[in-house]
């Protein structure tokens, strides 16, 4: 793991030493680590939150039971968002295609707290902001939420999307260009 891999989740080694050797408390710890990773990279992906809380799920799954298979070549998250793709894919390959409808509301993307104007003010920005987004190219959407939303590195966001690093840079570039441009309402 990397240094900045470890920052991210202090004692992860012992976690996964521990999972593997069948601790209920290390398993549920690692789950609630990174179960908000898996699901905003999948509903980025997905466009669905039924079919994203699946996949999140099943990809949990997949990974409890070949948790004695990870090798450690990549961080955990890294391999863990990596089979959370094919767990995707499978679903898309089993349902014909995907839906391309716009996201709803998720609750935790709700403001809590703020007074209405400005609730109502930013709800309308959250709200262009991700129709930008959704605009955006697969590769180029995804690559910019794994960065922006979860601060993976480019080489992590290359195997994820299952590019290379350089071409998740390409990916990053260009579609946060093309959000600067649609966003700014200076041309809107």
């Amino acid at each position: 793991m990397t240094t900045r891999d470890q920052s991210r989740l202090p004692g992860e080694a012992d976690l996964l030493r521990r999972a593997r050797a069948g601790d209920p408390e290390a398993l549920s710890r690692l789950v609630t680590c990174h179960h908000g990773t898996v699901y905003r990279f999948l509903l980025a992906f997905l466009r669905d939150e039924d079919q994203a809380a699946d996949a999140t799920q099943d990809a949990f799954v997949k990974v409890l039971e070949r948790l004695d298979g990870f090798r450690g070549e990549s961080s955990f998250r890294t391999w863990l968002l990596v089979i959370a793709r094919n767990e995707a894919l499978g679903l898309i390959r089993s349902k014909g295609r995907r839906k391309e409808e716009p996201l709803g509301e998720p609750e935790h993307w709700q403001d809590g707290g703020l007074a209405p104007d400005d609730a109502a003010v930013r709800a309308s920005e959250v709200q262009r902001v991700r129709a930008a987004l959704e605009r955006l190219p697969e590769k180029q959407r995804l690559t910019v939420s794994l960065r922006l939303f979860d601060e993976l590195s480019f080489k992590e966001i290359g195997e994820i999307v299952d590019s290379t690093e350089g071409a998740a840079r390409v990916n990053y570039h260009y579609g946060i260009g093309r959000l600067r441009e649609w966003l700014d309402p200076k041309t809107a």
